[in-house]
């Protein structure tokens, strides 16, 4: 069974920073694209920022400049560290990886933006 476990959100003031953690069990770690999701209230879910085996990263318009994904494959976890927060970025992360062919997700973890 694939478990992805989120952790490191919050509460943080505009411009503000948080990491946030996802810890994976269940998958081969390291050759799994990993994504990071979010919803806003009363939103689709939007694709924030994603990281491959190799390294490689794409992130979402909004985000490009502010936010940085990476992982640490010995430890089965991919982070995503959030700079320069404004109240649009407030929403429940999701954690995400596709494994033959489905599409698992953590349970989320609130970021709320906000003086």
């Amino acid at each position: 069974q694939v478990y992805l476990v989120e952790s490191g959100g919050g509460l943080a003031q505009p411009g503000g920073s948080l990491r946030l953690g996802c810890t994976a069990s269940g998958i081969n770690f390291s050759i799994h694209t990993m994504n990071w999701w979010r919803q806003a209230p009363g939103k689709e879910r939007e694709l924030v920022a994603s990281i491959n085996s190799g390294g490689s990263t794409n992130y979402v318009d909004s985000v490009k400049g502010r936010f940085t994904i990476s992982r640490n494959n010995a430890r089965s976890t991919v982070f995503l560290q959030l700079n320069g927060l404004k109240p649009d970025d407030t929403a429940t992360y999701y954690c995400n990886v596709k494994r033959q062919g489905l599409n698992y997700w953590g349970k989320g973890t609130l970021v709320t933006v906000s003086s």
